[in-house]
């Protein structure tokens, strides 16, 4: 079933735009003239084949990359030269392709890292382990939305690969993102893990905006409110995922031919 279409009683307010974005490497445009705009409590996907920048919009997004031209806003706020902590910092968080949790701690201590920073924990060395108890109530409130309650004392090695993504997706919310960017989070995942995954950005959704890249176009159809189309760098189509897939323009930069 594909999202809802928003009524006008539920228009949402955008929380993050990039206005005219552009990338260039040596001489090589990697993105042109991106014009973006996510939406708070709406899901929506970034796609295209391979080759097309979506990470580099990604990279862009979050500062990991400077833009060589256009504006970059986050809740009103011109973020176009900040660094990625302090974009970070005012709410817009990226998980990555690879799963990015410490392997050899229990599902409730890696929450509890990400947990330190927001609590002014991050950089106080000198307390003890015991200082962390404070955290568990926030901890167990993020385990449990995501339904990882069951395996809150189970190192994160000895997850499934699509539990390690859901813990991901906690220890970014333990952060309180605004907005949370997702990496290809069902790459490599088989059926059950995609599903699971898929309900929980669906339930993170609710009350913040996401953007994802996505190659699932099964997982976009089904959760997507809306949908930006990249090729070589530009956009050449955005909509709902059946608009922009009954596209010609879109069906040829997929398959080849419109055929």
């Amino acid at each position: 079933m594909n999202a809802q279409p928003v009524t006008k009683q539920d228009q949402p307010r955008v929380v993050l735009s990039a206005r005219g974005l552009g990338k260039d490497f040596s001489g090589f445009t990697a993105v042109n003239n991106v014009d973006l705009d996510v939406q708070h409590a709406r899901i929506h996907a970034l796609i295209g084949p391979n080759g097309a920048g979506k990470t580099t919009v990604f990279n862009l997004l979050t500062k990991f990359l400077q833009p060589t031209r256009g504006k970059i806003t986050l809740l009103g706020a011109d973020i176009t030269k900040m660094k990625p902590d302090r974009v970070a910092r005012m709410g817009l968080v990226r998980s990555f392709q690879i799963s990015a949790v410490f392997p050899h701690l229990t599902v409730l201590e890696n929450v509890r890292v990400a947990l330190q920073r927001p609590n002014n924990l991050a950089t106080q060395f000198w307390l003890p382990m015991s200082a962390l108890d404070r955290l568990n109530a926030r901890a167990d409130v993020l385990i449990d939305d995501l339904g990882l309650s069951e395996y809150r004392d189970t190192r994160a090695a000895d997850l499934s690969y699509g539990r390690k993504r859901v813990l991901e997706i906690a220890t970014t919310l333990a952060l309180d993102p605004e907005v949370l960017l997702l990496d290809e989070p069902m790459a490599g995942m088989g059926r059950e893990d995609v599903k699971l995954v898929a309900d929980i950005i669906r339930d993170v959704a609710r009350h913040r905006a996401v953007l994802m890249v996505e190659h699932n176009l099964s997982v976009v159809a089904d959760i997507c409110h809306h949908v930006t189309v990249l090729q070589r760098g530009e956009i050449i189509a955005e909509g709902d995922y059946d608009s922009v897939s009954q596209d010609p323009v879109v069906r040829s930069a997929y398959m080849g031919s419109e055929a």
